[in-house]
């Protein structure tokens, strides 16, 4: 099958056509990749925020069609269109029996680039290739664990379903699962990717009165109200933590999402917050990141709460569905997220254009989608 390749980490990815697919093991399945969204989780495991072993095929927000099942598979039959979940959910572990599915003890195991028994399902001239979140969405198929799967209705379209897989449910799911936004709150978001332009969407769902948006680029600014904003700040042209107080009458916003994972901007996002107020940290740091706060007035004597958010603080069965419905009552926008449909060969110039901030998601549509 055709699939890109990080060959090593700080490299340029490359599309090859030669890639081996072993067959689906106990219970897992092969699934034929239709579409998959360019994260930016994708961009972090090529310049390392994310260590992952390489070679290995990127790509873990997508959605397909089941092809073959493995011994004991029965949540998923042959011809099902299912969008893939990059964290599984077994239901049978600690924090899935305590309503915390989204911190399976199965995932784990991705942090090994291989299946959820650690070994590979992938290889190129007889040599292993590692898959991202046992998905590797970059490839036109995948062995997945059916754990990692959600089943959807057939008139879903794959381009539009894939997107629900991260950026969407992450998104989303921090405004709507992670936070306790009331109806009237003022809600700021810092950072206005693909994730980020979610988190508005989930906050103007959940009743937030007042919306701003922070980022250092018009043109992500500019996404931001078509996704809900109320406000725009360019935090390269001004201190962002000053411009929130102000449209919030000096108290802070209420709830105050860091969709970027740096230093400063979770600092800002603290500094930002009103007292009694919560911060919800949705950015992916690099392993280094460090941030030192002062005990007293960020908890004790200002009350502010700081909760991180793994995937939308999601329940896939149960969330998929709901935001399925969303989508089809007209609250939650998909296909707008959609600002370019690529091939797999095109997926260098994708990560060039989502740091350059001009892209909400860039989908591969691969070759045998039609």
């Amino acid at each position: 099958m055709k699939a890109a390749i990080l060959p090593a980490q700080d490299s340029p990815l490359e599309t090859h056509d030669d890639v081996e697919l072993a067959e689906p093991g106990p219970g897992e399945v092969r699934v034929k990749v239709v579409a998959s969204g360019v994260c930016h989780s994708d961009l972090s495991v090529q310049n390392g925020t994310i260590p992952l072993p390489t070679p290995i095929v990127l790509g873990h927000e997508g959605a397909g069609i089941v092809e073959a099942v493995g011994e004991g598979v029965t949540k998923v039959a042959v011809g099902d269109h299912v969008v893939l979940s990059f964290v599984p959910a077994c239901g049978e572990c600690y924090t899935c029996k305590h309503g915390q599915p989204f911190l399976c003890e199965q995932s784990n195991s991705s942090a090994t680039g291989g299946m959820l028994d650690g070994t590979t399902r992938l290889s190129r001239g007889g040599a292993p290739l590692f898959q991202m979140a046992a998905l590797g969405t970059y490839g036109e198929y995948a062995i997945v664990p059916e754990i990692s799967m959600v089943k959807i209705p057939d008139d879903v379209p794959l381009h539009v379903a894939a997107l629900i897989g991260c950026g969407v449910l992450t998104g989303v799911g921090a405004a709507l699962n992670t936070a306790e936004i009331q109806e009237g709150d003022s809600v700021a978001v810092i950072g206005c990717g693909g994730v980020g332009l979610n988190v508005i969407q989930g906050a103007k769902i959940a009743g937030a009165s007042r919306i701003i948006a922070v980022d250092r680029f018009d043109s992500k600014l500019e996404m931001a109200r078509e996704f809900g904003a109320t406000d725009t700040v360019n935090a390269g042209d001004t201190d962002a933590v000053i411009e929130i107080m102000g449209l919030t009458e000096g108290r802070g916003a209420d709830v105050v999402f860091e969709v970027i994972g740096l230093g400063p901007t979770i600092e800002q996002a603290i500094n930002a917050t009103r007292k009694g107020g919560e911060v919800v940290l949705v950015g992916v740091p690099r392993m280094d990141v460090m941030v030192n706060l002062n005990a007293a007035f960020t908890w004790l004597y200002l009350a502010k709460t700081i909760k991180g958010c793994w995937y939308g603080s999601s329940n896939v069965y149960e969330d998929v569905p709901k935001l399925l419905d969303l989508w089809k009552q007209g609250s939650l926008k998909l296909e707008e997220l959609i600002s370019k449909e690529i091939t797999v060969d095109e997926v260098n110039e994708a990560f060039a254009d989502m740091q350059a901030g001009t892209v909400a998601r860039s989908v591969i549509r691969h070759a045998h989608a039609d």
